[in-house]
């Protein structure tokens, strides 16, 4: 009771701030909210700040969102992967949400650094710039020089190396952070359970499931640790590629709570004049973009997820580097295989193979009509080949696919759906760089011999082998099961009708069972 009634409370407030910014609509979506939005109408005098007033219904979302603070700001940009939830439109309005606020006091940063790393500042850094350089909901960064430690200065003597300090950036998490998430996080599971229990028609959408991967997404992006292991992923998967640089972790100064990384002196990739003075070839940059992206999503299954522009920068030699490691999306091989079958059938034109791939993984129930899928899959793709190349967005295709499927029933695949806005956030990106090129056209040789040796017959026909060495490497377990089960009912231990009829008969039916089993293990998938 006492819960309900403090989320009530905490609702008129939020609800208050959302009818200042007009942007009341969100509480259309909950159960039983009339009398809320009055309330929240009433206590804001019918009031609408002006500077919102013509504005776009997801715009004036996102800037209510940024004055509830960061748990508000992070479910804003959750919801903007999420055209499911809130619309293509309205996601859309809320990716331009900026995770920007004002720094917190540099006293509390440096007191944070030195209980985390347990070392003063002046152990561990020649020196800290006291004005951030960027403030976000959950940390902000300060740059610092390293000063070497008795170990660094060792290991560089016997490299016949001299030690100087290193420049670095030092990402500290906000004080009490944790516990301004835990709280709001309450109201959103309270919120999501009472949807679910009143709201038969969303259940679909799985709310409960969201805010929890929402919740387990904001523990670990709390953890620098597990950010740092990303970034060193990251950087081990294009260890050969100097094209893309992933800057090192300084591990001996990173903790939970804080995280030192090498300082990436680059262009701001969208920073189109400083780059063209600089002399970069910007097709090239988008291109290289492209290319990497590629390779993260389809050879690595691994890509970083929070590509907005402040996140990647143009080295002096053209090389594209990235920061800002808490956000990152995997795909397994599988769901890799289908995407690139998916990607490939709406390119040549094969709505056949693009449904078939859709019921192959389970996206859409089996139940559902094939002929109507293709048929609804044709209207999403037959608009694309008409369109200039430079026009077409794979991520605003991968959109519409999702819009359809809601029609079928299909489950949400949060995966799929983080990796189309990732792609509609480096399309955006690639447009402000070359207005007249296609990022994807521009990767295509790379797209399309990842295609031969992984989609064409031999690399399937090579699949297919390696699934059947598989379950033949399963069936010495899956014998020792069935024997130890035949042993039990010989024993009585495990009574069915077939152990009355003798052990002959038994052990005819183990082995047919065994039989049935190895083929089915073989021809699975």
């Amino acid at each position: 009771m006492f819960r309900a009634v403090r989320n009530l409370l905490r609702m008129i407030g939020i609800a208050r701030t959302l009818a200042r910014h007009d942007a009341l609509f969100p509480l259309d979506w909950l159960p039983a909210t009339g009398g809320l939005i009055v309330t929240a109408r009433l206590l804001s005098g019918f009031q609408v700040k002006r500077s919102v007033r013509d504005l776009r219904p997801g715009v004036r979302l996102a800037i209510a969102l940024q004055e509830l603070g960061p748990s508000f700001i992070k479910f804003g940009q959750m919801l903007s992967t999420r055209p499911d939830l809130a619309g293509e439109t309205i996601a859309d309005d809320l990716s331009t949400l900026q995770d920007d606020l004002p720094p917190f006091p540099t006293a509390q940063a440096r007191q944070a650094l030195e209980a985390e790393l347990d070392g003063s500042i002046d152990e561990l850094f020649e020196s800290f710039n006291d004005e951030p350089v960027a403030a976000a909901s959950i940390a902000q960064v300060h740059f610092a020089v390293t000063r070497p430690t008795s170990h660094e200065i060792a290991t560089a003597t016997e490299a016949g190396l001299p030690m100087a300090g290193r420049d670095v950036a030092v990402k500290i998490l906000r004080p009490g952070i944790e516990r301004a998430f835990e709280r709001d996080l309450d109201l959103f599971r309270w919120i999501a359970d009472m949807v679910e229990r009143t709201q038969p028609r969303l259940r679909r959408l799985k709310p409960v499931a969201v805010i929890e991967t929402f919740a387990q997404a904001v523990h670990w992006e709390m953890d620098l640790r597990m950010e740092s292991a990303a970034a060193v992923e990251l950087a081990e998967n294009f260890a050969d590629d100097p094209n893309y640089v992933v800057p090192a972790v300084d591990w001996l100064r990173t903790g939970r709570r804080v995280l030192t990384t090498e300082r990436i002196d680059g262009v701001p990739i969208h920073d189109v004049d400083e780059l063209r003075a600089a002399g970069h070839d910007l097709e090239a940059v988008v291109r290289r973009a492209s290319e990497n992206f590629f390779r993260q999503v389809f050879r690595d299954g691994f890509f970083h997820a929070d590509m907005h522009p402040g996140n990647a920068f143009v080295m002096a030699d053209g090389a594209l580097a990235v920061v800002d490691f808490g956000i990152m999306g995997r795909i397994d091989r599988r769901t890799r295989y289908y995407l690139a079958d998916m990607l490939l059938g709406f390119v040549t034109g094969d709505y056949d193979r693009v449904a078939d791939v859709h019921f192959r993984a389970g996206y859409v129930p089996a139940d559902k009509d094939r002929q109507t899928f293709k048929q609804a899959v044709r209207a999403v793709g037959e608009p694309i080949f008409d369109r200039p190349s430079a026009e077409i967005s794979i991520a605003r295709l991968l959109a519409q696919l999702f819009q359809v499927t809601e029609q079928f029933d299909m489950e949400t695949q949060p995966q799929l759906l983080l990796l189309q806005k990732t792609m509609l956030l480096a399309e955006g990106v690639g447009r402000q760089l070359a207005p007249n090129a296609n990022m994807w056209q521009l990767a295509q040789p790379l797209i399309e011999d990842w295609m031969r040796q992984h989609r064409g017959p031999e690399a399937q026909l090579a699949e297919r082998a390696a699934d059947a060495f598989r379950a033949v490497e399963r069936l010495p377990h899956a014998v020792n099961e069935i024997e130890r089960a035949a042993r039990a009912v010989a024993d009585g231990k495990l009574p069915i009708n077939l152990a009355s009829k003798g052990t002959g008969r038994a052990q005819w039916s183990l082995w047919l069972a065994i039989a049935a089993l190895g083929l089915l293990l073989l021809i699975d998938l």
